[in-house]
């Protein structure tokens, strides 16, 4: 299962570029900039990532994130993700990037998309990996500076495919972003949101029918009603799921208790996403493998959930067909893992059995 998962393409649909900033990189970034640390070392820094809920966990990355100044400084940290990215076959990724998170600062709108967009193009030649951008509004912050955000994004809609809606969820209803979302659809721009993660199922629906996205950030609590779920799964409304997130934020105590599995069975279009892989433990390859390995998922579940994640994807219908092609065939090659699988397995039995002879 680990060869196959490694192997298998894959798309990320939830990443939130911030939130790869891995200790290592934050040092470099802070010894380049001159920024002091609350760590004295990189283990240090290590032992810090470790939450109790969502609030505590945005503390850090807030924090974190002051390291972060020059275009230079975006491009780096958004070429050390998508080497990753790459190294783990994911073939296409939709990044989530918080200006205001810099904005705030006084970092400048265009240092910071002009760099992650560098480093965007850069994979697409070096990789051929298909790309996309996302601007996420800060929900704990007024709509109007949300506002204020759209309108320094328009000289640079050319390298945005659209909106989102993320940060501390509890509190901050997608209603409350109604104005600035009519907005940016009016622009041209796609539309998601994060909801039912810590907040309740009523968040998702208000995403839906007043922000009009086109996918579901998290949603794990639509379990929680019937009538949503139906609705969800009628209109096959992707849900971009953070697994390993999740258990990290203590949404869930353990991956057994985690609904995935029972999604892909309730026939929602689920997909498999890192979030914020630096801070909560793995990447795409560790989301699949845990998730495989403490819901009990097979191949096929494993290629529902790539299938979902590239029909998901807001790619043109032409490549998300080139990459189905390239799923199918890999599929279609990986039989004889299968049937080594089998072998090895037998050798085992094998070998034990002789042993205790």
């Amino acid at each position: 299962m680990d060869q196959f998962i490694k192997g298998l393409p894959k798309a990320e649909l939830h990443l939130h570029i911030e939130g790869t900033l891995e200790p290592e990189l934050l040092f470099e970034l802070a010894e380049r900039n001159k920024v002091s640390l609350p760590y004295k070392s990189i283990a240090e820094a290590h032992k810090a990532y470790q939450f109790q809920d969502l609030q505590s966990f945005l503390d850090v990355y807030y924090a974190a994130s002051n390291v972060l100044l020059t275009e230079q400084d975006f491009f780096d940290l958004t070429w050390a993700y998508l080497e990753k990215a790459n190294q783990q076959n994911v073939r296409h990724v939709e990044i989530f990037f918080d200006p205001q998170t810099h904005t705030e600062r006084g970092v400048s709108f265009d240092a910071v998309i002009t760099g992650i967009s560098r480093a965007l193009q850069e994979a697409e030649k070096t990789y051929n990996m298909t790309t996309g951008l996302i601007l996420c509004f800060l929900r704990n912050l007024t709509a109007e500076s949300a506002e204020q955000t759209l309108q320094q994004a328009i000289p640079y809609l050319h390298l945005i495919q659209g909106v989102g809606l993320d940060s501390a969820e509890v509190g901050n209803p997608p209603s409350k972003f109604v104005s600035v979302f009519d907005k940016a659809r009016d622009l041209g721009l796609l539309t998601v949101a994060h909801a039912g993660e810590e907040g309740p199922p009523e968040y998702i629906w208000e995403a839906l029918d007043l922000l009009k996205v086109s996918r579901i950030d998290h949603g794990v609590r639509c379990l929680e009603d019937d009538r949503l779920v139906e609705r969800l799964k009628t209109d096959q409304t992707p849900l971009t799921v953070c697994p390993l997130s999740n258990i990290k934020l203590h949404v869930f105590d353990n991956m057994e208790e985690h609904p995935l599995k029972r999604m892909l069975e309730k026939g929602l279009c689920a997909t498999i996403n890192s979030d914020d892989p630096a801070y909560f433990g793995g990447y795409m390859n560790e989301n699949y493998l845990e998730v495989a390995q403490s819901l009990n998922l097979n191949q096929e579940h494993l290629i529902q959930l790539a299938k979902n994640a590239f029909t998901a994807s807001f790619l043109p219908l032409s490549q998300k067909e080139k990459l189905m092609r390239e799923l199918d065939e890999y599929v279609s090659n990986s039989e004889p893992l299968q049937n080594l699988y089998k072998i090895e397995l037998r050798n085992k039995t094998i070998g034990r059995f002789i042993k205790a002879i």
